[in-house]
């Protein structure tokens, strides 16, 4: 309690001494050079701190924008990337055959990235959220990403057949569509083994 005494005083100071200097700028001679410049000065700055206020708002929505599009291309290539390189490739070159040289090792991988693929799609649709145009072009594609959630593990199993890569494959493209129809055009970029793991 002793230390909030010595707090109160300064700053019942202060606020009398902004109070006396409201004053006297609200109530000085509107002749008087001094005065007036003090009131315009004071008009400017607060007309223009209201103007920066206003203008950083705009410049916020946009690079909020900017970043989610940047997000939504960086998690859909990812995916697309994955998709193409552990699921498509693998299974139009006959690895997922039952005898085929490599199998088991191409079933795992690509059980991780369909894991990772659908974990990349949810992320980039939920960044599309962040940019209007981005928005309305992504979310008719959720519930086919939705429908993307088991096939990790068909695909560990060996149960993943044409439809289920064909359906990969068309998601995949429909969220490439979609960005580029909304200029976040997305190029595949193949994930790292620890990013699949990870």
């Amino acid at each position: 309690m002793t230390r909030s005494v010595p707090l109160r005083r300064p700053l019942v100071a202060l606020l009398l001494a902004c109070t006396l200097l409201v004053s006297a700028t609200a109530c000085g001679d509107s002749g008087n050079s001094g005065s007036a410049t003090g009131t315009t000065a004071s008009t400017e700055a607060s007309t223009g701190a209201s103007a920066s206020a206003s203008a950083a708002s705009p410049s916020a929505s946009t690079e909020k924008q900017r970043l989610a599009k940047t997000r939504f291309v960086a998690n859909a290539g990812l995916a697309a990337g994955a998709t193409y390189q552990w699921i498509v490739k693998p299974y139009r070159a006959g690895t997922f055959k039952k005898g085929a040289d490599g199998r088991t090792f191409a079933l795992v991988k690509a059980g991780l990235a369909g894991g990772f693929a659908y974990n990349r799609l949810k992320a980039a649709a939920e960044n599309a959220k962040g940019d209007p145009l981005l928005s309305k072009a992504v979310a008719p594609l959720t519930a086919a990403i939705e429908s993307l959630q088991g096939m990790a593990t068909k695909l560990r199993n060996g149960e993943a057949g044409e439809g289920d890569i064909g359906a990969f494959e068309s998601v995949i493209d429909s969220i490439k569509s979609a960005g580029k129809d909304a200029g976040a055009e997305v190029k595949d970029k193949v994930p790292s083994t620890s990013q699949l793991t990870g």
